[in-house]
């Protein structure tokens, strides 16, 4: 099932389309075929920076539209996919457009032209499976990206990659928007194999019967108010020599390819539990508390087409939260995987208790580092805000290596401090730790947390609670759930190094 209706193509010679996009500077002569002066322009409120776009009148039957990409050719990769992005909403009425937007810039034409792909992919996308209004979705199924010849073999390539990375971004999107009735743990485990038979990865499925007999407290725990029993998916991406090799369960061996894993938390409806969310309209959005699942399903989705040459292993950690007669209590202990136990002072802090087992599993793979993905904490929210994500973790290198991955993306992430001497406010006088420390530093002392599952392996954690969610359509965001992450997965998948 494709969740991206459109096609994006790469041509040296500009095909007949109902609307054509117009790269136009800031300070460099308007081109002619827009048939109006920079003076004409400047009227209508248009000076040419990046993601402003203007419909100009025309004679003809083809829709006319002027795109700004800022300063001579200093834009760069990242200004132009929020250029792409603005220009697909502009020509969301037509089903066809054209643009030069990919053979201009100062970055390589196949970097650019993905950039592209991807502005336009994700701002035409709408997840509109329940709208009956089909004019809520955007009308346009094609765009060809028009580029002199020299250039056509890297933007083709260019492009070809985008368009992976962004069906895999709308994929997380559709995942996330879904209601929870629409998309139990269950459900997504169906949907996460049906995505690894089509994408060339090992699937395997663990149902609460054997998630118990694993020892993974922490998921069965957080599982045990809801009628829907839990999920956790194990998928495998194995480089084509070393592909179909030795067992999943087994451990990769130091002489192969760098091994990564990504932890995703998966909680498809998270209510609170017995510490039960007030009843606001916000928590409607608590239907995307498994963006982090969706994020690295999507991620790994990409890998066998994008030619990734590292092996990559990802856990998806499913369930929702829910209160009942059998809902996790508060003074309630938990046996996570690894036998740490744990005290509940709080049952909507229960993320961090099913990533505890997905990363004691990790670990015990003995992988080269582990990332998880989690919309973890309001905490980190209000710190950071709702554009980028806070990262934390136990390793100078491997951060580094996700700070850069995020800077190639342009998902902004910034680094917190993992501040030890915190680690006391998780003590408990019954248990091995509590899984909340307190009302200060609430997005460290949950990285902390997960720390303690970890087992040493370098580690880093994205806290992605402000950015999985957008109030307005900006940039390459759509309003809803932004799938945040899954670009930035990918990238340090394909470039991650031990």
């Amino acid at each position: 099932m494709k969740h991206s209706q459109l096609i994006v193509t790469v041509a040296r010679d500009t095909p007949t389309t109902e609307a054509v996009g117009i790269p136009v500077t800031s300070d460099k002569s308007v081109p002619a075929d827009l048939g109006v002066s920079r003076a004409q322009l400047a009227a209508a409120g248009f000076d040419g920076k990046v993601g402003q776009t203007l419909v100009v009148p025309s004679s003809g039957k083809t829709t006319l539209i002027a795109v700004g990409v800022g300063e001579g050719n200093s834009a760069t990769a990242h200004d132009l996919r929020n250029a792409a992005a603005a220009l697909a909403r502009t020509a969301s009425k037509h089903a066809s457009l054209s643009t030069t937007l990919a053979s201009i810039g100062r970055d390589n034409r196949a970097e650019v032209a993905q950039a592209v792909t991807e502005g336009l992919m994700l701002a035409s996308h709408r997840y509109a499976a329940l709208k009956s209004d089909k004019a809520f979705a955007s009308k346009l199924k094609s765009v060809v990206l028009v580029v002199e010849s020299k250039s056509l073999g890297s933007a083709a390539n260019g492009s070809r990659r985008g368009t992976i990375v962004g069906e895999a971004v709308c994929m997380a999107r559709d995942f996330a928007n879904m209601p929870p009735a629409h998309l139990t743990a269950k459900m997504f485990a169906d949907r996460a194999q049906q995505v690894a038979s089509s994408t060339g990865l090992r699937v395997d499925v663990y149902d609460k019967d054997k998630l118990i007999a694993m020892g993974c407290g922490g998921i069965v725990g957080v599982n045990r108010g809801s009628v829907n029993p839990p999920r956790m998916v194990k998928l495998t991406y194995r480089p084509s020599k070393s592909a179909g090799k030795g067992k999943t369960s087994g451990k990769t061996k130091k002489s192969a390819a760098p091994h990564l894993i990504m932890v995703g938390k998966g909680v498809m409806y998270d209510s609170g539990g017995i510490s039960l969310k007030p009843s606001n309209p916000s928590h409607a959005m608590m239907k995307a508390d498994m963006s982090g699942a969706a994020a690295v399903l999507a991620a790994m989705s990409t890998l066998k087409s994008l030619g990734c040459k590292n092996q990559v292993t990802a856990y998806l950690m499913c369930t929702d939260n829910l209160p009942s007669g059998s809902a996790m209590a508060m003074g309630d202990v938990l046996t996570m995987r690894n036998k740490k136990t744990v005290e509940i002072h709080n049952t909507d802090a229960e993320g961090r208790l099913i990533l505890a087992d997905g990363l004691s599993l990790a670990a015990e793979d003995e992988p080269d580092a582990i990332v998880d993905i989690a919309t973890l904490t309001g905490a980190c929210a209000a710190a950071l805000g709702p554009k980028m994500c806070g990262v934390m973790g136990n390793d100078s290198k491997f951060i580094d290596q996700v700070l850069t991955a995020s800077k190639a993306v342009d998902e902004d992430a910034w680094q917190l401090p993992l501040e030890r001497s915190y680690r006391r406010m998780l003590d408990s006088y019954i248990a091995d730790m509590k899984n909340v420390g307190g009302g200060e530093a609430g997005a460290i002392t949950a990285a902390l947390f997960l720390d303690e599952f970890t087992g040493g392996t370098p580690w880093a954690h994205l806290d992605i609670a402000g950015p999985m969610w957008a109030d307005n359509d900006a940039g390459w965001l759509q309003r809803g759930a932004t799938a945040y992450g899954t670009r930035l997965l990918v990238n340090l998948a394909e470039n991650f190094r031990r």
